[in-house]
């Protein structure tokens, strides 16, 4: 089972990552095709977090479970987002 901290942390990490994303996302909206390898660097961060966080909820509680899926909602959303960005 996944402790309380490893969670915490691990979801501090993917906010970190969605911050990152975000940035780059803004960056790219104002600049275009500037910021390529950025942004490719912060789309493959939050695929990997994406994984992360499926390798770790298969070992939490139901809270747990909860806390990731709302975090693997924000990493989805923001995912499609940069997809769908003209980049």
């Amino acid at each position: 089972m996944a402790t309380r901290q490893s969670v915490h942390e691990f979801i501090h990490r993917c906010e970190e990552t969605l911050n990152f994303a975000e940035e780059q996302l803004t960056e790219a909206r104002r600049q275009e095709h500037y910021n390529d390898y950025e942004f490719s660097q912060a789309q493959q961060q939050l695929e990997n977090a994406n994984n992360d966080l499926a390798h770790l909820a298969l070992s939490c509680n139901a809270q747990q479970k909860e806390q990731l899926h709302r975090m693997r909602l924000q990493i989805q959303e923001l995912q499609n987002e940069m997809i769908l960005q003209d980049h």
